[in-house]
């Protein structure tokens, strides 16, 4: 049988669901959940996991939106539509770039700083309950060892 042909029910196929990638996303999904019940618990039901995307990438002082979307992997047209939602629910609003007049920038606004402010105490209860379940010296080390991987493909 060729490759191509292998039945994907085979044993052989097991590292589909074992691999690094698989673990980690498993992992992110769970993490991500339990922030996102706690956002609803503190009356932000509307946050879904695509506003976590955006967030996470949107510096304090506003982003412009090629740079969001390339932060975020996902086509200027999927992170404007992302931002539209964003702006629905009053988190962020686009302004002028000081810099250039003609470029236009995403900020969070008084209400997404508000949303901010609790997401940040969502992920601190979340990280607090993870290193509960694994052990502190489990989640430093998780921790300390995935940021320095990660760093290698961020850097220059």
């Amino acid at each position: 049988m060729k490759h191509s042909e292998q039945n994907p029910l085979d044993p052989s196929f097991a590292w589909r669901k074992s691999n690094p990638g698989r673990v980690l996303i498993n992992a992110l999904q769970r993490f991500e959940a339990r922030v996102l019940q706690l956002m609803k618990e503190n009356g932000y039901a509307q946050t879904r996991r695509s506003h976590i995307n955006l967030t996470r990438h949107l510096d304090l002082e506003g982003t412009r939106i090629t740079d969001l979307a390339k932060r975020a992997t996902m086509t200027n047209a999927a992170m404007t539509e992302l931002i539209n939602q964003c702006v629905t629910l009053g988190l962020v609003e686009r302004v002028s770039d000081p810099s250039d007049g003609r470029v236009r920038i995403v900020c969070f606004t008084p209400m997404g700083l508000e949303w901010l402010n609790t997401f940040g105490q969502a992920i601190e209860t979340a990280h607090a309950e993870m290193a509960n379940e694994l052990s502190t010296e489990s989640m430093e080390f998780l921790f300390t060892e995935l940021a320095t991987y990660g760093q290698a493909t961020t850097s220059p």
